[in-house]
């Protein structure tokens, strides 16, 4: 089972799990799309990728930019949401609301853009893999925004798997892993934080990557997979 000749878009491909997704995808002989906001960020992961990754500048808070995107795109085999700004965390008595919405502006509004324009475009035996996280099943302190976006996501994603069905729908919910959502920490405090953190998990360390793009590769080949939340975290639920 491969993504031999496959068309994978993936929005939020430029760094981070999305772009480890697209490496582990072209490995699979998939041919790739990425797509984000940021012109510098899409050319320099298209030249990372290779040849037979594309790359599409696209808002996807705009719904009219979203639908143009996938108009443009045409027929596909696998849609991956992993869009996302930085981590917004906080108790909320000390959040700003407007915050909130802002960081359900991407992570939710976008992924629902998304799929709805997405869906049209979907070939038979296609599959949709959203992204959530481990904060919807164990939130810390701080996390109620986070919490809150995760929760959202998967119900969305059980709703979907039954109304576009035989498109199947499936998120992958990652524990801590090492991407630059943390980059607004400096170094030395990042680094300490990993290593605190990994050392409380039962594999050693935080998650890499590499290690959860596995799963949505997971998820984007087997036919019998859907309505599923797939946890990757280390064992980090059960601590």
């Amino acid at each position: 089972m491969n993504l031999q000749n496959k068309k994978v878009v993936i929005l939020g491909g430029t760094s981070g799990i999305g772009l480890a997704v697209a490496h582990a995808a072209l490995a699979q002989g998939a041919t790739v799309i990425i797509s984000s906001s940021n012109q510098g960020k899409v050319a320099a992961a298209v030249a990372e990728l290779g040849p037979r990754a594309q790359g599409r500048v696209a808002d996807l808070t705009d719904a009219a930019a979203v639908d143009a995107l996938f108009a443009g795109i045409g027929a596909i085999d696998h849609l991956v949401y992993t869009a996302g700004d930085s981590l917004q965390l906080g108790e909320l008595g000390h959040t700003d609301l407007s915050a909130v919405r802002n960081a359900f502006e991407v992570r939710v509004f976008g992924a629902i853009a998304a799929v709805k324009a997405a869906a049209p475009y979907l070939q038979n035996g296609g599959s949709i893999t959203l992204t959530s996280g481990v904060a919807s099943a164990r939130p810390q302190q701080g996390w109620t925004a986070g919490a809150s976006i995760c929760g959202a996501m998967e119900g969305f994603m059980r709703a979907l798997a039954v109304e576009l069905a035989p498109i199947r729908v499936n998120i992958v919910s990652p524990g801590f892993t090492r991407t630059p959502l943390w980059s607004n920490i400096p170094d030395q405090e990042r680094e300490a934080m990993y290593s605190h953190v990994g050392a409380r998990l039962p594999v050693g360390r935080v998650g890499e990557a590499d290690d959860v793009a596995q799963t949505y590769l997971y998820l984007m080949n087997n036919a019998f997979a859907t309505g599923q939340v797939s946890v990757i975290d280390g064992g980090g639920v059960l601590i």
